[in-house]
């Protein structure tokens, strides 16, 4: 049967079939007989369908994938009863938890439309977030402290797509989304493994550097920022692939193009300010200002989404401070794009971020080795939260500051100095 030309989806079948195999073997690097537990959005079934089919080539002992669905979540927000807003699925996250106790993999696909609930009661958005990040703890310690291997795709869900490019009609924004993604994600190019081996082994070189140097504090100055983020006492810089405890290396995030480290969560002072919206739970916040005195954030305003701003940073004490600072060339792919994603996967590869809430343990020296009281003991953050957002730009100077005040220039205009 000839297929209508106007049926044809506009997503490139065979970048999409190259996205599958790369996110199965250079994001997870899928082990023979390993489960994988994975997360998408209904729309994004043909990715999902892919990525099984890839994970069984390499071994998968089972693929088990659980959805989400836009309409059956503004269900809940339109018809719920109000307590339903302080709960979430802990049975859920429970058996996630036991599933990477016992080995599986774990691989998110993102692709939720970014301003799904900004129509409804931030107020309930708030507590159905604090319910379910408190429920999902168990489970995502497994992934922050890197006890397994996992990695987080994307896919050109067209909702999403109407939001980063809202003039055009849909098929030619999720087109031109998918397109984005695939150049992003690097699997636009004949050989898409051999070309992440390359682009690993240059964040490598960033990250040995950086540890080589052993700063004690990172120092950002530009329009409307003047702040000192002092790092954690035997902090470790990554970037790109890393090995988690089971032994497995894999690339927790594609794209990527950071490289990061965990801050002092009581050693941060000064003032900075957001250089990219943040779009947070369907709440876009914009010009984000924030003042930090002992590395807990005293003063906080932003000109779109202040109350849902203030509400996350109320979520608990370690919401006021940092657990990650990551460094971006103004001129990564990303930011040369020119999109605005409303997508923090992409958006915080476009630009040098900070991140409030949990840190992640692996960026410790033999972080493997120390315990959770060890970690905040040497200014590890601990928090329900883990929310980046942007802070570099081409006007944003960085210097690093040894433990003698002496100081080397590690950033100048945006770019590697």
């Amino acid at each position: 049967m000839t297929v209508p030309a106007s049926c044809a989806s506009p997503v490139d079948p065979q970048k999409l079939e190259k996205l599958a195999e790369v996110a199965v073997r250079v994001g997870l690097q899928l082990q023979k007989g390993q489960d994988l537990v994975m997360t998408a959005p209904i729309a994004a079934l043909p990715l999902v369908r892919l990525i099984t089919k890839h994970a069984y080539i390499a071994g998968a002992g089972l693929v088990s994938t659980f959805y989400a669905d836009e309409e059956a979540t503004l269900a809940r927000y339109r018809h719920a009863p109000d307590e339903s807003f302080d709960r979430a699925t802990d049975w859920l996250y429970e058996g996630m938890a036991k599933a990477y106790a016992n080995g599986a993999a774990r691989l998110a696909i993102a692709g939720d439309n970014p301003m799904l609930l900004s129509g409804e009661d931030p107020a309930r958005v708030a507590r159905a977030n604090k319910a379910n990040s408190t429920a999902y703890r168990p489970a995502l310690e497994k992934i922050a402290n890197f006890d397994i291997n996992w990695n987080i795709v994307s896919y050109p869900n067209p909702s999403w797509a109407k939001q980063v490019f809202p003039d055009d009609p849909e098929n030619v924004a999720v087109e031109k989304l998918a397109n984005a993604i695939f150049a992003a994600s690097r699997v636009d190019v004949a050989d898409p493994v051999a070309a992440w081996a390359e682009h690993n082994a240059n964040l490598a070189r960033r990250s040995a550097w950086l540890n080589g140097e052993r700063f004690s504090a990172l120092h950002f100055k530009g329009p409307g920022t003047d702040l000192t983020i002092g790092l954690a006492d035997g902090q470790e810089w990554h970037g790109g692939a890393s090995m988690a405890k089971n032994g497995i290396t894999c690339n927790p995030n594609i794209p990527t193009e950071e490289v990061f480290t965990t801050p002092h969560a009581l050693r941060v002072e000064g003032h900075v300010s957001s250089t990219k919206p943040l779009s947070h739970q369907g709440t876009l916040i914009d010009d984000i200002q924030v003042r930090f005195e002992g590395g807990r954030i005293v003063e906080a305003k932003a000109s779109k989404g202040e109350a849902v701003l203030n509400k996350v940073l109320d979520t608990d004490e370690g919401a006021r401070r940092l657990g990650e600072v990551a460094l971006v060339p103004h001129s990564s792919p990303i930011s040369a794009s020119g999109i605005l994603f409303y997508n923090t996967l992409f958006d915080e590869n476009a630009s040098c971020h900070i991140a409030l809430g949990q840190c992640y343990s692996k960026c410790f020296l033999d972080g493997a080795s120390l315990s959770p009281e060890q970690i905040r003991a040497q200014g590890g953050n601990e928090s329900l939260i883990h929310i980046d957002w942007m802070i570099g730009s081409n006007k944003v100077d960085i210097d690093g500051i040894r433990a003698d005040g002496s100081r080397a220039a590690v950033m100048r205009a945006g770019e590697w100095a």
